[in-house]
């Protein structure tokens, strides 16, 4: 289900202050880095993965291809930074970033 923009906008304030969680470098999508992101949105919900790669059209491709995969939404895009979003039904109230900063 899309994201409202109210919901975006309240996803973007809590993920201006979070540190990428997941760094994906030249290697590209590997199965650590999928496994990795798995891991991150069951905990957290909202995180913030930073793009190391050059070619603006390759980082817009890897993002697609990371959402696709983790059946997430894309919140937001800034750069070599994106910010993506997946409900946990059953979220740690400690863990998920959602949950602490409402």
């Amino acid at each position: 289900m899309p994201l409202t923009q109210e919901q975006k906008k309240q996803y973007k304030s809590i993920g201006h202050h979070l540190k990428p969680v997941l760094i994906v470098a030249d290697n590209g999508l590997t199965e650590g880095v999928l496994a990795e992101l798995e891991r991150a949105l069951s905990d957290h919900e909202l995180i913030k993965i930073q793009l190391r790669i050059t070619e603006r059209e390759d980082r817009l491709a890897a993002i697609a291809e990371l959402c696709k995969t983790a059946k997430s939404e894309l919140v937001q895009v800034i750069g070599k930074m994106a910010l993506i979003y997946r409900k946990n039904p059953k979220a740690n109230k400690q863990l998920s970033n959602v949950s602490r900063h409402s």
